[in-house]
């Protein structure tokens, strides 16, 4: 069993490998603990993203979109701002699959749950398909290269 550290090890090295597949320039703060662990240059623009290890669980991925932190009081959560981050970027390793998130979609909530595959009870309303929020189609519409053989190699 992985610890949360390992897990959020794991979540980050997977996406900044998903974006680097998408030509997505992936940069990282020096110290460790701030509001966003990397920054992705997306077509000039920098993003600011807050990556999360995403377990599946009854076909729904789980996106936790908030930190917690142990006080005297007891466990402290508290969500994230668009002023703290751009977006979230989440890996699910039981399907090898990275999501990404604007914030603007996550704002207020602590949680967010994507659907793998359809309800049993046949529910059509207010699902959120994780087919949605694929990386690489989401940060397509950012601006992201679509392919890596896209990019123009040497001087021309």
């Amino acid at each position: 069993m992985l610890t949360t550290d390992q897990k959020g090890t794991v979540a980050e090295t997977a996406i900044v490998l998903a974006a680097a597949k998408l030509g997505v320039e992936v940069y990282r703060p020096i110290r460790e603990g701030g509001r966003y662990d990397m920054i992705f240059d997306v077509a000039g623009r920098l993003l600011r993203i807050q990556c999360k290890y995403a377990p599946l669980k009854n076909d729904v991925v789980l996106i936790r979109c908030r930190r917690a932190r142990r006080t005297a009081d007891g466990l402290l959560q508290r969500g994230y701002t668009a002023d703290e981050i751009d977006a979230f970027a989440a890996y699910c390793s039981e399907l090898d699959r990275s999501f990404f998130l604007p914030m603007e979609h996550c704002r207020g909530r602590l949680a967010i749950q994507l659907r793998v595959s359809p309800p049993r009870n046949n529910q059509a309303v207010g699902i959120e398909w994780a087919d949605d929020f694929d990386f690489a189609a989401t940060l397509r519409r950012f601006g992201a290269v679509a392919q890596l053989g896209e990019r123009l190699a040497g001087s021309q």
